[in-house]
């Protein structure tokens, strides 16, 4: 059960000052009754809730696939870059999201905006194995034995060792390298740092596929969706 006046708050229909006034109006309905009380308790998920007239469409999660930008830093607050969450419009904002993870400020691609806790800690979390690829341009050519480096366990600049990783690539010669890269962890500067030990350099990088949840290359960076039913069953089910 939950208070009326915030579960509407969190819905975007204002500030609980502002769910007050509506309800002092009488534009507030459950079940078809007018309500009086702001503090009424509720079940949200099995009553009818309508306001002036409209019926409300109740969602405790919201799941949001972003194309990051450049520039812009994954988090929720910062003094001084804009966020991710600057760029979501105020209806998502009501809900308090939060990045899944991280992406580095010039670090572009697919990013999970969320405001579900659990989902959040079994994505990020190495025990539940969840693949994180990404497409990175690299300074210098790569072959075998880097492929072979990154299945092993790159270990980084601080001596900690990374779980196994695949290095696939798609391109290389004299002028520097494309790849695919699979990690299930998610340390800082982690993609970065690995090819710095193997004495190369990170130019690009664009994460494309986060578990079951493939970038959607329609997407213009800066721009932003919601799941699917289909995709937010795949990613969801992790075993």
């Amino acid at each position: 059960m939950e208070r009326l006046d915030k579960v509407l708050a969190n819905l975007g229909y204002g500030t609980r000052k502002e769910v007050k006034a509506l309800i002092k109006k009488k534009l507030v309905k459950i079940d078809g009754n007018t309500i009086k009380d702001p503090g009424m308790n509720i079940d949200p998920e099995n009553c009818e809730i309508m306001v002036d007239d409209q019926v409300v469409k109740y969602r405790k999660y919201i799941y949001i696939m972003m194309n990051k930008p450049d520039g812009v830093v994954s988090a929720t607050f910062d003094n001084y870059d804009e966020t991710v969450i600057d760029i979501l419009d105020p209806e998502y904002i009501a809900f308090n999201p939060f990045p899944v993870g991280r992406l580095d400020k010039d670090t572009v691609g697919l990013l999970l905006i969320t405001n579900d806790g659990d989902l959040n800690h079994k994505l990020i979390s190495p025990k539940w194995h969840v693949d994180k690829v990404y497409y990175a341009e690299i300074n210098k050519p790569l072959d075998e034995s880097d492929v072979k480096a990154f299945e092993k366990g790159i270990v980084l600049d601080d001596d900690y060792k990374c779980m196994p990783a695949k290095l696939e690539i798609l391109k290389s010669d004299e002028n520097g390298a494309e790849v695919n890269v699979t990690i299930q962890e998610g340390k800082f500067h982690q993609v970065k740092r690995m090819f710095q030990s193997v004495g190369k350099e990170v130019v690009y990088l664009k994460r494309i596929k986060f578990g079951a949840l493939d970038l959607d290359e329609t997407l213009p960076e800066g721009e932003y969706r919601e799941l699917t039913e289909e995709e937010l069953n795949n990613l969801t089910n992790i075993r």
